[in-house]
């Protein structure tokens, strides 16, 4: 009757806790990656519900303005189609454009071309350089924008200069119109800009943020003034907020690069990514390079730092700077079994022909253990330890 014999685990086998050290840095990236995309989609759920909607009584929402209008005889309409909005073009009436940059652009010409001679008032809040130069041609929007939300007018415009200081501190704008009123000046630059139009008594008014609009900062400063009157110089006020449903979007002309896409700051983002994986790569480099040998406190057991070594060529997969130590070591040790110095014990014309004398085997068969390729895995790995083990026996067996 035959037992089998359990073979107990070598160096090569890695235990549970080493497979745990090695990934325990990516699990512990992916949770916290998977933490964050629920914390930024909690936050985002409900923190820009209604923003500048006049229907809205959220902190983002504009209800408040909208019924202090109502108050003074102003009505309000919320539209978010533009051939509504354009429909509604007339001289008494002013066009608010909630997010102009939402339009595309045979959209914004649209909207330009009807409220060009309508004699009444254009409203752009908040519109970027995707918009700004359709909606508000000769007017500009500086890529950096205001560092201050709170402003002094520093204009003779009447609106602003009765509203005082106001929440207008976001995107920052310059003209080439010489008649325009620069209002609000962040670096002197404006950020509120009114540009009368060439014919008729109607203009255009850009807007660098939206705060005199919302509910919780309408009763700031003096936003409440500044909104009323931009918005309340016509009896009709027309809300548009844009949608991207809205069939009108639609066109040939309004195809987009994969790069216009993208966030305006992009750029300065990819920018930052490749400094910081050079800075990385820097980091990681300067702990790589050969082993340097030390002197150690207290003696090691020369198993336990065989066992050491063992452990870092498997982490770095070196098996033939492995399979190179174990041939190595079993040549120096067989040169002076088979007369033959040392020197010498790593030149197989040499020292096989008298290896081969002593045990009376195949040549060819020495040379590929003791000079050959390195194995293709830890398997065949360990079967040429074994097999080096064996000669040296045989060798030294009187």
């Amino acid at each position: 009757m035959t037992t089998e014999a359990t073979l107990p685990s070598t160096s090569a086998s890695p235990t549970a806790r080493q497979v745990w050290t090695r990934t325990r840095g990516i699990a512990l990236a992916l949770v916290l990656l998977l933490v964050g995309a629920v914390a930024i989609a909690v936050l985002r759920s409900d923190a820009r519900h209604g923003e500048l909607d006049p229907r809205s009584a959220d902190p983002n929402g504009s209800r408040a303005v909208a019924e202090l209008l109502a108050d003074r005889g102003v009505d309000t309409r919320v539209v978010t189609t533009l051939d509504e909005a354009a429909a509604a073009a007339g001289p008494d009436t002013t066009l608010l454009v909630a997010v102009p940059d939402l339009l595309t652009r045979s959209q914004q010409t649209r909207l330009h071309d009807a409220f060009a001679d309508s004699r009444g008032r254009t409203v752009l809040v908040a519109s970027g350089s995707a918009s700004i130069d359709r909606l508000a041609p000769g007017v500009t929007a500086d890529p950096a924008t205001s560092l201050d939300s709170t402003l002094s007018p520093d204009c003779g415009l009447p609106a602003a200069r009765r509203a005082g200081t106001a929440d207008t501190g976001g995107v920052r704008y310059t003209t080439t119109r010489l008649d325009a009123d620069a209002c609000y000046p962040s670096e002197r630059l404006a950020t509120l800009l009114r540009i009368p139009d060439a014919t008729g008594d109607g203009d255009t008014v850009v807007l660098g943020a939206p705060d005199i609009l919302l509910n919780d900062r309408l009763d700031k400063q003096g936003n409440a003034s500044l909104a009323l009157q931009l918005l309340g110089s016509r009896p009709h006020l027309v809300w548009y907020l844009p949608s991207l449903s809205d069939t009108s979007a639609t066109g040939t002309d309004d195809e987009r690069s994969f790069f216009d896409l993208l966030p305006s700051g992009w750029l300065w983002g990819t920018l930052q990514l490749f400094i910081a994986a050079a800075l990385a790569a820097l980091w990681r480099a300067r702990r790589l390079g050969p082993l340097v040998p030390e002197k150690l406190p207290v003696a090691i057991r020369a198993s336990e730092t065989a066992e050491g070594r063992a452990r870092l060529y498997r982490k770095a997969d070196a098996r033939d700077r492995a399979a190179n130590a174990l041939r190595s070591t079993t040549r120096t040790r067989l040169a002076p079994l088979t007369g033959v110095p040392v020197t010498q014990a790593h030149t197989p014309e040499a020292l096989l022909p008298a290896l081969s004398a002593h045990l009376h085997g195949d040549g060819q068969d020495l040379h590929t253990l003791l000079f050959g390729p390195p194995p293709s895995d830890d398997a065949a790995l360990i079967a040429l330890a074994d097999r080096l083990d064996a000669l040296e026996r045989e060798v030294r067996r009187p």
